[in-house]
């Protein structure tokens, strides 16, 4: 087990990753500049500038917005020139960058694992988080001891960049399941039939998904869409799901459809407004 583990990035899920591993046994070290950083995380935590996160820690969290913030901390261990370094970025970014970041990281004595999470900022102050795993065997084992403190499922898909390839897989069909649900709920609204029965139905039949199950009942219906997850990222999430699938070649109209309309949404309500608002019931439907 390392004594010493630093967390890059204290917003909702970093802070929650951060405390979790404190409590599990570790010396924590959080990096991040905003000022609210250091309250999200308490006394558990010592806030430190990245320098002295990466010369004090050999095992380097990331919780950052996305692949061009992973490229530049890439960068910034490079410059460093220090002993090994293991890298778990919970981000969820590119595939394509993970790989040649996984590459450069190798060729100079380092690891990185892609293991982008979901679970929200619920599970990653509990320690309840799934991660979709991917990187190579020998940094897969030297990371257990970490996965075991935050994650409740850990699942190895493959290698360098094949976690996040499963990650954007898992939120482009959340995303599409919830601008459907967000449809069905419109018409059981114009049809006078109670929505809430209406999905109690689907839920014993074959058009269930956790969308239907989780989502409406606890942020939609309820009308607190307070899931700590905004639609700015979901946004962003399905975009690159759409842009990784014309990278790789692979035609997906339906995938290109669900995010320019989750663009849309974005702009008309705001990208910090809780993603459930996709499916709530006044939400205007969009003509083609």
């Amino acid at each position: 087990m390392h004594d010493t583990v630093a967390v890059i990035g204290l917003g909702n899920m970093g802070a929650g990753i951060a405390r979790t591993l404190a409590l599990a046994g570790y010396s924590v070290l959080g990096v991040d500049p905003a000022p609210e950083a250091t309250e999200r995380v308490g006394d558990l935590v010592t806030v430190v500038d990245l320098d002295t996160a990466v010369a004090r820690s050999s095992v380097l969290v990331l919780s950052l917005p996305g692949s061009a913030q992973v490229e530049r901390f890439v960068d910034h261990v490079l410059d460093a020139d220090r002993e090994h370094r293991l890298v778990i970025d919970t981000s969820t970014s590119s595939p394509v960058s993970t790989r040649e970041l996984a590459e450069r990281l190798e060729r100079h004595g380092h690891s990185l694992l892609d293991a982008p999470v979901s679970g929200g900022p619920a599970g990653a102050w509990n320690g309840s988080l799934a991660v979709f795993l991917g990187g190579r065997d020998d940094a897969v084992a030297e990371a257990q001891p970490v996965f075991d403190a935050i994650a409740q499922r850990v699942v190895r898909v493959g290698g360098p960049g094949a976690g996040n390839v499963a990650k954007l897989v898992n939120n482009l069909l959340c995303a599409t399941h919830l601008q459907i649900a967000g449809e069905a709920l419109r018409l059981a609204d114009a049809a006078h039939i109670d929505p809430a029965r209406v999905f109690e139905a689907v839920n014993g039949a074959s058009g269930r998904s956790a969308v239907t199950e989780v989502n409406l009942p606890r942020w939609v219906l309820s009308g607190t869409f307070d899931s700590g997850f905004p639609l700015g990222l979901m946004a962003r999430d399905v975009a690159l799901a759409a842009e990784t699938a014309r990278s790789l070649g692979v035609p997906s109209p339906l995938a290109d459809v669900v995010a320019e309309d989750w663009q849309e949404t974005r702009d008309r309500l705001g990208a910090t407004e809780d993603f459930n608002r996709m499916a709530q019931p006044e939400r205007t439907p969009q003509h083609r």
